[in-house]
């Protein structure tokens, strides 16, 4: 037996729709959810929508419930909030995260979706995919006690690594970002704020997240000797220009890249996939989180504000998506 639902698809590079999809009736191991909330990953999806995704990364970027194949038609997203309607008695009726795509509702096993703690609003929760990026780059980065840091891009992610850096004991926090309006979320956030040209030097660490060659030699520049450069940026099929000349090797100046896709060596032996989110989830408690939250849209208007966040016309840091 089958149900009917909706789901968003990426056609072809530039554009989107919502198409219908048969949702079958979960099996004694799965799950069947209706989809409260969905968030868009600005920097990855608009990446997807203008295909953008370099063929040698097609199947790492896969995300884990994808339909289709890059460029497209693809139905791609991992941010997605919804109710279990059936499933084992533990779950049923229990509020759950799930890294599934922009759907009214699915099955998947029970073992894909973590519930939400009570202290977590729904609509804050979409944000869990991002907060467990930030987890893992700050296992990456280590960062100590009274540390000089820098993170350079206020987007999702970088203003999630903020979130939990400013909660570090005697760190100097400074979030870097072209666009002066950031200093009202850096603010928010409990973090300093400057643009590229004003930021403070001499840093401990640097977490990068602008997906700009200005923003990497701009993180290279803040570095104190022997500092080292946290890469999260994205940047799809372009080439991306690193400055090794200049203090770089006289400083012994370091870059390490940081993704999600597997649990940060340094916790890697001690914690899993499951440990990681639940963790997230349970940092979303702090109202801090709304902060990123700064579009809202229903789901029929999905392929139009795909468009729009690409653009830049909707300059969202998180877009929630809402379901009926």
């Amino acid at each position: 037996m089958t149900r009917a639902a909706r789901a968003f698809w990426f056609t072809e590079p530039g554009a989107c729709a919502i198409r219908p999809v048969a949702v079958p009736e979960p099996g004694p191991d799965e799950v069947e959810v209706r989809t409260l909330f969905s968030g868009v990953s600005r920097g990855t999806e608009t990446l997807v929508f203008r295909g953008g995704v370099p063929e040698s990364q097609y199947e790492l970027m896969r995300a884990p419930f994808q339909e289709g194949d890059f460029p497209a038609p693809v139905k791609y997203g991992y941010l997605n909030v919804g109710v279990v309607e059936q499933g084992p008695p533990e779950l049923t009726g229990r509020t759950v995260f799930c890294l599934y795509p922009h759907q009214t509702r699915f099955v998947v096993p029970s073992g894909a979706v973590s519930a939400i703690p009570d202290a977590v609003p729904p609509g804050r929760a979409v944000l869990a995919g991002t907060v467990e990026t930030a987890v893992n780059a700050l296992w990456d980065a280590a960062p100590l006690v009274g540390d000089r840091v820098a993170v350079v891009g206020a987007g999702m992610v970088g203003c999630a690594v903020a979130a939990l850096l400013a909660r570090f004991p005697a760190v100097r926090v400074q979030l870097v970002d072209v666009e002066p309006a950031r200093a009202d979320v850096a603010a928010a956030l409990g973090t300093g704020f400057a643009t590229p040209g004003e930021a403070d030097g001499d840093c401990d660490l640097v977490v990068h997240t602008s997906g700009t060659d200005a923003g990497l030699a701009r993180s290279l520049e803040l570095l104190a000797p022997e500092g080292e450069v946290i890469e999260l940026s994205w940047y799809g099929d372009r080439p991306a220009s690193v400055p090794l000349g200049g203090f770089f090797h006289s400083r012994r100046l370091a870059i390490r890249g940081s993704q999600v896709g597997m649990v940060s060596p340094a916790r890697r032996s001690r914690r899993t996939f499951a440990d990681r989110i639940a963790l997230a989830l349970e940092l979303l408690a702090n109202p801090v989180f709304d902060t990123l939250i700064t579009g809202e849209s229903p789901f029929a208007d999905l392929p139009s504000v795909l468009p729009g966040l690409a653009s830049g016309e909707i300059p969202a840091l998180c877009h929630r998506i809402v379901y009926p």
